[in-house]
Formats: structure tokens, C-alpha cells, sequence
């Protein structure tokens, strides 16, 4: 493939997924409302590869002008996550599912070859088995979750040996992005252990899966590469560790407090939860199939979270909105009801 739309790409992921592919050579259009601000993409702004389409899912003229010349395209765009889905759910409707069957058809009316679709690994639910595999029934507790099952049979419909449809399920990803969340387990664990020297784990016992942004941005590209036959209508996991949110904080403290020592000793302080919500994340499949073994650990994304900020990479107050998806909708809403 060698001109690629990525929705969603001044993203968290998208904004890491970018400058990949453009080192690869890979020509790229991203769409993007930009909601959470332009200075993700500005490390690669005015390469001679990348093209800029600001705009929204939900509008076929935004799509079809950015689908122009493109070969492929990586579907990450949503409202991602549980709680920024149910501040506004017909909204989150309206782009996760409303806005996907529009997309994939005016995709295969531009001529696009491959359709990859990052759906998420939530979409199993809760389950007590000892790993969860692709064969693993769906049984989404969320609308987030409800809606990112629902167009996968949408895409799989469209397979054929000229449009390559393809659907990962990543895990919950850790790790640096130049479209920062300190949303995300990882992520709040290790800033709270920066700017706090205090965690404070929600339950903990709960097992969560986990891939390193940088793993997760290496199979994408690597997805353009594969043969047709090899990935064609395939639903596969993408995930690394599964660890508790008991465990995630202590690898969060014991990095940190090796990373940067000068702020003192770090507290981990437990309080109940109602959240119990607990699975484990399978992801043999693809290694079996893909050769995709992640490199970086959840070690490997505290590092490099304390790195970025040793290097003053977060120009905003920690607690600025644009680190917040959830934030970022609140905000967006007072601003449109005011």
C-alpha cells in the first residue's frame, strides 16, 4: 500500500501511528476534527507525504475528499472509551457505528484495497476464562463496547479479493504519544506516581490486558504489508500483559521511583470499587498467523512516560482538559450550549 487514510489521526494512537508511516514512505491522509488540538501531528507538519483533511466522520464530503488517491485505510476515529461514550451516547452513536457503514462504502467506491478497523478487545466483556481468544463469545457490557461489535459483521460483509477487510481487537495501550491520554491504566497510574508520588488503585484486583503504543503502531504498518490471503476477513486480538490493577500500580511506583527518585517515596493507597470488571486477553492467534510478537513491556511504557516528562514533552498543567478525552467532550458541550 503506499497511500493510506487514517482516521482519527491526531489521535493518541493515530498521532504515534503517523510519523511511522511516513519514515516507511507511505504516502498519508489523515482526517480528523482535531478536537483535542493541532499540535499532535506538529513534529510531521508539512511533510512532503502527509496531507491534512480537517474534518468530521459523520460528513461523506469530509470522507470522500480524503479517501482521494488513497489505496488503504486504517479506521481508528470513535469516542473512545466507556465514560466519554456515555456523556453523550446518540452522539457516540452517531460517529462509532452511524458513520461506518457510510465510510466502508464510500471506501470501496474509491477504489480503496484494504480496510483495517481497530475495534477493541472489550467487546468480550467480563470473563472468568483463563484467556480469552477470538472464539470467545461477544457479550459487550457498554455501549462503547456494544457499538464497536456492531460494525465488525458490517465490514466482514464487504470481503472480497479486491477490498481486503481486516478487524483487530487491541487491548487496553500504555505508553507515550505526542496526543497524550492520562486516561488510560497505565498512563493515570504513572502520572499520579510522578506528580503525586501517591496511586490510588480503584479495587485492584481486576486483570486488564495491555499493549505499548509502539507495538501496537509496528502491526498496523506491518498490516499494509501482509499478503491479502493472510489477512483477509480475519477478526484477530492484539495484546501482551495481563496484569492486575494492583500489579500495574506497583510497576508504575517501583519504575518511577528508579526513573526519577527526587520527588521521594510513592504511596499506593487501595479503596473499593464497583467496578469489578475483569478478563484476559488472548493473542496467540496472531502470532501464530502474523509473526506479531510484541517487543515493549508495560516496564517499557513507564520508562518512556518518565522520559517524556524529564524531556518537558506535556506543555500543558497536568490537569488540562486536552489529556482528558472525557474532559475534552465536557467542554465541547458547554461550549455548544452556551
Amino acid at each position: 500500500m503506499s497511500s493510506v487514510l487514517i482516521t482519527g489521526g491526531a489521535g493518541y494512537v493515530g498521532a504515534a501511528l503517523v510519523p511511522k508511516l511516513l519514515a516507511r514512505g507511505h504516502r498519508v491522509t489523515v482526517l480528523d476534527t482535531y478536537a483535542y488540538g493541532r499540535e499532535a501531528l506538529a513534529g510531521v507538519r508539512g511533510a512532503a507525504n502527509l496531507r491534512e483533511v480537517v474534518g468530521d466522520l459523520r460528513s461523506r464530503e469530509a470522507v470522500r475528499s480524503a479517501l482521494v488517491d488513497c489505496d488503504a485505510v486504517i479506521h481508528l476515529a470513535c469516542i473512545s472509551n466507556d465514560p466519554s461514550f456515555e456523556l453523550d451516547p446518540e452522539l457516540g452513536k452517531s460517529i462509532n457505528f452511524d458513520a461506518f457503514a457510510p465510510l466502508v462504502a464510500d471506501a470501496k467506491a474509491a477504489g480503496i484495497r484494504r480496510f483495517i478497523y481497530a475495534s477493541s478487545s472489550s467487546v468480550y466483556g467480563v470473563s472468568e476464562a483463563a484467556a480469552v481468544d477470538e472464539a470467545h463469545p461477544l457479550v459487550p457490557l457498554t455501549d462503547y463496547s456494544k457499538y464497536k461489535m456492531l460494525c465488525e459483521p458490517i465490514l466482514l460483509a464487504e470481503q472480497s479479493t479486491t477490498f481486503t477487510t481486516f478487524i483487530l481487537r487491541p487491548a487496553t495501550v500504555c505508553g507515550y504519544s505526542p496526543r497524550m491520554r492520562f486516561d488510560l491504566s497505565v498512563n493515570i497510574l504513572t502520572k499520579d506516581a510522578v506528580t503525586k508520588r501517591k496511586i490510588t488503585v480503584f479495587g485492584g484486583s481486576q486483570t486488564r490486558p495491555n499493549i505499548h503504543i509502539e507495538d501496537l503502531c509496528d502491526l498496523y504498518v506491518d498490516l499494509l504489508d501482509q499478503p491479502a490471503a493472510a489477512i483477509g476477513g480475519q477478526i484477530l486480538n492484539a495484546g501482551f500483559q495481563n496484569r492486575t490493577i494492583a500489579e500495574l500500580a506497583e510497576i508504575a511506583r517501583d519504575v518511577v521511583s528508579r526513573e526519577l527518585p527526587d520527588g521521594g517515596p510513592i504511596e499506593i493507597v487501595t479503596t473499593p470499587s464497583n467496578d469489578l470488571r475483569s478478563y484476559r486477553v488472548d493473542s496467540e492467534r496472531i502470532a501464530e498467523r502474523l509473526g506479531f510478537r510484541p517487543r515493549h513491556t508495560i516496564e517499557d511504557a513507564v520508562r518512556d512516560l518518565c522520559t517524556a516528562f524529564r524531556a518537558g514533552r506535556f506543555p500543558w498543567p497536568i490537569d488540562d482538559p486536552r489529556y482528558y478525552n472525557v474532559a475534552v467532550m465536557k467542554r465541547a458541550g458547554q461550549l455548544a450550549t452556551a
